[in-house]
């Protein structure tokens, strides 16, 4: 069952994949340098392949590495089941930060990151399991751009720190932490949203906030960049186009593989040869443990609770942790929001403390929360997590967006861009839907001037016909 599960949540995978990476395929092939990008490509393809195909990808091995696709709901994943299923000991240390990643420690058994599967060459392979969790490409280049906006803006709220150096010095002096600011991709993108933010603001005269009466937030652009013009800056094609696909292939601009930009540049140069990057990507989904699905999040999370949480369970024998709610602790240990050291927002600060940290709150979390734990009282846990979870981040972004409220994102504007997006309007759709009289009457009640001028322009229209009929006949007389 487990393993037809899987299958079911790998053919939806592979889907997303391949639509995220429509934009790699060919409209024409150049000959311009064709057949050194193909050798440098295939050849980095070929020396891809092959780990670990004949051994049991269902068996969860010694380590686990989560490949944490930014904005697909991994962090909930993070808080409510591996906080849930590891203790802070066996986290290998400062993981997010790889400049101080250490794979080495001898009670490392989870990896959680924002790296690119090129990360393995860090890992025992032959011992590393690897999950991930995919979105679909289009929802998910929508909550990059807001997260951007949603963090650079809080530099508006705490006018204090006045850069993104400034603001990780001090989250780094204090705390020792690994902030938002140091995690690919927010470390490139948040500072490029910050510094747009800034210019903006001081264009239209200070923090005051315009009284705009426009209803599409993602175009305010006397606040904030623009969603298309985001999506169309050389920085976005750099680090989010077909983010996930490269991600997967390892191939991002914070890849530990140096041939990474290579490989990528001729790829976007000669974008057919992005089948064969698609093919790797494939095949490296086919051999993970578990690849869930953002937009099936029920059935995702119970995929993952049986067949990757029973088995760390089964190997453990007991869970040795608190499974009370502390989201507190929980953001202590996590990166993926981060707010300015302040006293009205410390109780915000989302970050990850150094190891010694960790180990001091392991040692009186494992005493208090030993006992037996079961996949259905994981559930329930995960259940209540990510409750409290959303409810956190959701306070979060209201300070955040304080001085941009105009752009305050959601969900039904979200989906009514994305139809707009596809060339289907809502006045299309309305039109193509009802008849005239369903256009021009509502509930029941038709409005007696647009009934007057419905019949003013049928009239109109017979008057034309009738004259041009009259006309030809006319001049059809005139030519006998």
């Amino acid at each position: 069952m487990a393993r037809a599960a899987l299958g079911l949540g790998g053919v939806h995978a592979l889907v997303l994949l391949a639509v995220a990476s429509v934009a790699l395929f060919p409209l024409v092939i150049s000959d311009d340098g064709y057949g050194h990008c193909e050798g440098v490509v295939r050849g980095w393809a070929d020396s891809s392949t092959g780990w670990d195909k004949d051994g049991d990808k269902l068996s969860l091995k010694d380590l686990l590495f989560f490949l944490h696709i930014p904005r697909t709901g991994g962090r909930t994943y993070f808080h409510c089941f591996l906080k849930k299923l590891y203790t802070n000991a066996q986290e290998c240390p400062r993981s997010y930060d790889k400049l101080r990643f250490d794979p080495s420690h001898p009670d490392c058994k989870l990896v959680v990151s924002h790296d690119d599967y090129s990360l393995t060459s860090k890992l025992p392979r032959e011992r590393t399991s690897v999950v991930t969790i995919l979105r679909n490409p289009v929802d998910r280049v929508f909550s990059t751009y807001e997260f951007s906006v949603e963090v650079a803006a809080r530099f508006l709220v705490h006018k204090n720190l006045t850069s993104a150096k400034l603001m990780s010095t001090r989250l780094l002096t204090k705390s020792r932490a690994v902030s938002t600011l140091d995690i690919w991709p927010w470390k490139y993108l948040v500072p490029w949203m910050r510094q747009d933010l800034f210019a903006r603001r001081d264009a239209r005269g200070g923090d005051k906030v315009p009284s705009s009466k426009k209803v599409n937030a993602y175009d305010v652009e006397d606040m904030v960049m623009p969603l298309h013009q985001y999506i169309n800056d050389p920085v976005a094609h750099e680090i989010i186009h077909n983010g996930a696909t490269f991600q997967i292939t390892g191939l991002t601009n914070n890849s530990y593989f140096d041939g990474a930009h290579e490989v990528r540049h001729c790829v976007r140069q000669h974008p057919d040869l992005g089948r064969i990057v698609l093919e790797v990507a494939k095949n490296r989904l086919d051999q993970m443990l578990y690849v869930g699905l953002t937009e099936d999040h029920e059935e995702s999370a119970r995929l993952f609770a049986h067949m990757v949480g029973a088995q760390v369970l089964s190997q453990s024998g007991t869970l040795n942790l608190d499974l009370k709610e502390d989201l507190h602790n929980e953001n202590d240990s996590h990166p993926s929001m981060v707010e300015p050291e302040d006293e009205e927002t410390n109780e915000h600060l989302n970050s990850t403390h150094g190891w010694q940290t960790n180990e001091a709150l392991n040692s009186t979390s494992d005493e208090q929360g030993k006992g037996n734990m079961t996949v259905g009282k994981l559930m329930e846990a995960y259940e209540t997590c990510i409750a409290k979870l959303r409810k956190s981040q959701s306070n979060r972004r209201k300070i955040s967006l304080k001085k941009v409220e105009e752009a305050n994102f959601s969900k039904e504007e979200h989906l009514m861009l994305k139809a707009q997006q596809s060339g289907v309007g809502q006045h299309r759709l309305l039109a193509e839907q009802k008849g005239w009289t369903e256009i021009i009457c509502s509930n029941g009640i038709c409005s007696p001037w647009m009934v007057v001028m419905l019949g003013l322009g049928i009239t109109a229209i017979i008057a034309l016909v009738s004259f041009a009929v009259t006309t030809r006949r006319r001049t059809s007389k005139l030519k006998v």
